[in-house]
């Protein structure tokens, strides 16, 4: 594999425990909202002499268009390897001649050495800000609410991103679309952190933890890297098509005859399904166990399980999973994943909403 597009790191599952998510925040994701940090890096990308450089540049390696939607656009894609495998995923915002490119955590390191090694000097020139700047995500059914109650700037439409000063603190709120696992991103600098987060919890949201935000991940059955993205994944096999995470109208991007090919010729083999399992008491699936099997084949893996406490919904009181699968297994089928039964359920799950109602 090429050094300027390296693969993405061994998987390994995501395990959110009991204890992980008190059913209090399930309560709030469901009829209120939580504020939560977010394991993420931050990487700007600014056009030399404040040209359209970084625009441009982005917009080449880009699996979702950055241009089209113009100024003030905020959308979820991800750099590719050439033959069209997954490197990175993240959230992109475009403000002025700058892209700032939100990633995880685990992704930064790749994003940073693609950026570094893919765009020219003279176009563009890559920042990472990770150490300077602090992001929280708001998350739940009145998410849009509380940050109208908050004073901070709130994007008129979705898929959209807006700079505002609130305080005499500055800030940079995204909100995305439909489906996504948080409704609202707001960066600030890292000494302004506790401020903007007090101002939330003052305007009615609930402080969480990031696992509260990897357990809305799931159940939006959105792909995280490292666990549901391997060093093989491309976006149709983890949903990028129902996310809205590819452009299938932009120009070339890298990666893009791959995923082209697939979307117009023909269909993927493997597909990101949810996981319900069924034993009662629930126990919980075995640590370590990462094989799905299907009428004694194995047919795929689990890559995130978490605990959903009992507060309302049709599946809480469960332990819930995603799991990579091969595409003839059917919802409805029952599958043993993780030393236990489980049915295999459309995404997302039917459980608390973490979108705006």
């Amino acid at each position: 594999m090429s050094e300027v597009f390296p693969t993405a790191p061994p998987p390994t599952v995501t395990r959110l425990e009991r204890d992980a998510v008190p059913a209090e925040i399930v309560d709030r994701l469901r009829a209120g909202a939580i504020v939560a940090p977010a394991d993420v890096a931050t990487i700007d990308l600014t056009g030399s002499s404040n040209g359209p450089g970084a625009i441009t540049s982005f917009q080449g390696l880009l699996t979702n268009d950055i241009e089209k939607p113009g100024d003030g656009a905020f959308v979820y894609g991800a750099l590719l390897t050439p033959k069209g495998m997954i490197v990175v995923d993240g959230w992109a915002a475009r403000l002025g001649p700058r892209v700032r490119f939100t990633v995880p955590l685990e992704g930064r390191e790749r994003a940073w050495l693609i950026l570094q090694r893919s765009v020219p000097p003279r176009l563009a020139r890559a920042a990472d800000r990770t150490a300077e700047l602090a992001v929280v995500r708001i998350a739940g059914a009145h998410a849009v609410a509380v940050m109208g109650a908050s004073g901070l700037p709130v994007p008129p439409v979705p898929n959209h991103t807006m700079e505002g000063v609130v305080a005499g603190v500055a800030v940079e709120v995204a909100r995305t679309g439909d489906g996504a696992p948080f409704v609202f991103q707001v960066t600030v600098t890292a000494d302004q952190l506790t401020a903007i987060r007090n101002r939330l919890i003052g305007a009615g949201a609930h402080t969480a933890s990031s696992e509260a935000l990897e357990l809305a991940r799931i159940l939006s059955g959105w792909p995280r890297l490292a666990s549901e993205v391997d060093e093989k994944t491309i976006p149709q096999e983890v949903r990028f098509d129902e996310i809205g995470g590819v452009s299938y109208t932009k120009g070339c991007y890298t990666g893009q005859e791959t995923v082209s090919r697939l979307h117009f010729r023909g269909h993927a083999n493997r597909q990101l399904r949810g996981l319900v399992f069924e034993t009662d008491p629930p126990a919980a699936p075995a640590s370590g166990w990462t094989p799905v099997t299907h009428d004694e084949r194995e047919v795929g893996r689990v890559t995130s399980i978490a605990w959903l406490p009992d507060g309302g919904g049709s599946v809480l009181g469960r332990w819930v999973g995603l799991a990579v699968l091969r595409r003839e297994v059917e919802v409805g089928a029952t599958v043993r994943a993780a030393g236990r039964e489980a049915r295999v359920t459309e995404l997302p799950f039917d459980a608390p909403r973490v979108a705006p109602a």
